[in-house]
């Protein structure tokens, strides 16, 4: 569609469509262009700023979950020496219930460079329609809308104001938090509960652009969203309650997915396991991907977030390490391949440990994912950044990279897991023993044991 414009100056939508005569699929001019742009970030020929608005404009946005330790800003200074395409953030201590309010020096500074670096480009259509890249803010693990006990929804409620007020504040689209977890109630008080606390947010957020994104859980206890139809309920009740569905979408995560019995450790049955999103809540309303391998088998409902290629969506891994041909199997392969998914920011939450020397966490993970590509061959991590078996689960040597590895790893909370449905997409796996949902942390103690933040 030569001479057709893009809906935002020159982004492109997450829809599949064309710019400048390039389809975003599977054809020859996809793969001439892929293989261009491995060549140009291999051989250097792409610095950080252009690496990013270029693949803005293809549509692809890779980034990770990184600290604010200090100031916002360091955020988007350390994922563009990592050479991410977008990032995701808290806006504050997700640990505290009270933050102070924004300092207005800090966001003009985080405003003025989320647009010299490209972040505000591509992307899904936030909730007026326009495309401003893939920024990405986790709302605080404090909240709980479906809460049966009064005060702890009333403080919800506040708190998700609050979240939703800053991200307005700092331009950020897309608003990330889990739905919450019902207790002592029932799914459907609980499901009910949540979408009377958004007919609260909402009213008092009134003409805020930024999209609120449920994320599917991987359904241990009493949690909501581990099924589709959870989701898509909940989502139909929102609407209902507001009248407002664009300001309502939904984020996924690999590792809840299969977690909760979503099987995406084959391509096969990752596509499968899209399919039934796609049917019952709508890809069209997918905003945010959450890229993480498993610890937990399909059905296990453990959320226990590993690095890519070890664990058992894109694993197991060989005795000498991930491997390519492994990697392209597996799931990981149909999510950074489906075309409808191609302007859809692409996350890790993958633990923040230190790399090995050399490299960061991040840029290993990014690598593994990028070389899936087409033409993404000659992005594979080089052999002597390879890791050993299972070294993303402890401690390891302190990286050498020039970006700063932000530490975040995984707190839990114990829950009781529930039922696993069976069929060619659930899995049939026994339940855990430690069913749990993992809290990002942001800094390790003194000791070196991981501490919340």
């Amino acid at each position: 569609m030569t001479g057709q414009q893009p809906p935002h100056r020159d982004a492109v939508t997450q829809t599949g469509g064309r710019y400048e005569g390039v389809v975003f699929g599977f054809g020859r001019e996809f793969r001439h262009l892929g293989g261009a742009l491995a060549q140009g970030v291999r051989r250097g020929m792409i610095r950080a700023r252009s690496r990013s608005v270029t693949r803005a404009m293809l549509g692809f946005l890779f980034g990770s979950h990184l600290s604010i330790a200090g100031s916002m800003v360091n955020a988007l200074t350390e994922a563009t020496s990592l050479g991410l395409d977008t990032v995701q953030v808290f806006t504050k201590n997700q640990q505290q219930w009270k933050a102070k309010p924004l300092d207005s020096g800090m966001v003009r500074d985080w405003l003025a460079e989320v647009r010299r670096i490209g972040f505000d480009k591509g992307g899904p259509g936030d909730a007026l329609g326009d495309h401003r890249g893939g920024v990405t803010s986790h709302a605080s693990y404090l909240i709980n809308l479906a809460a049966p006990a009064d005060e702890l929804w009333s403080k919800s409620i506040d708190l998700m104001t609050d979240e939703v007020a800053r991200c307005e504040q700092l331009e950020i689209p897309f608003l990330v938090h889990h739905p919450g977890a019902y207790t002592t109630s029932s799914l459907d008080a609980g499901l009910a509960r949540i979408a009377e606390a958004y007919g609260e947010v909402f009213r008092r957020t009134k003409g805020a652009r930024v999209v609120s994104c449920l994320e599917g859980t991987v359904g241990a206890g009493s949690q909501i969203g581990g099924k589709f139809e959870e989701l898509a309920r909940l989502r139909e009740l929102i609407i209902d309650r507001t009248g407002e569905p664009a300001r309502i979408g939904y984020c996924l995560d690999t590792c809840h997915m299969h977690a909760a019995g979503y099987d995406m450790s084959s391509q096969v049955s990752a596509q499968a396991s899209l399919d039934e999103f796609d049917r019952t809540c709508g890809l069209a309303f997918l905003k945010v991907l959450h890229i993480n391998d498993s610890k937990g088998v399909v059905g296990s409902h453990l959320d226990r977030h590993m690095h890519v290629g070890e664990g058992t969506i894109g694993g197991p891994a060989s005795s000498t390490g991930v491997t390519l041909e492994r990697l392209r199997r597996s799931g990981f392969a149909t999510v950074v391949n489906n075309p409808r998914l191609a302007g859809v920011p692409k996350h890790l939450e993958t633990p923040k440990e230190d790399g090995p020397p050399g490299s960061a966490w991040d840029t290993i993970n990014l690598a593994r994912l990028r070389s899936l590509m087409p033409g993404g061959e000659g992005l594979w991590p080089s052999e002597q950044n390879s890791v050993e078996v299972g070294s993303g689960t402890g401690r390891v040597q302190e990286s050498k990279a020039k970006a700063r590895t932000v530490r975040k790893t995984n707190s839990t909370r114990a829950g009781k897991a529930g039922t696993v449905e069976k069929g060619t997409v659930r899995g049939t796996a026994k339940k855990s023993t430690k069913n749990a949902e993992s809290k990002p942390t942001e800094r390790p103690g003194a000791s070196g044991k991981k501490r919340k933040r």
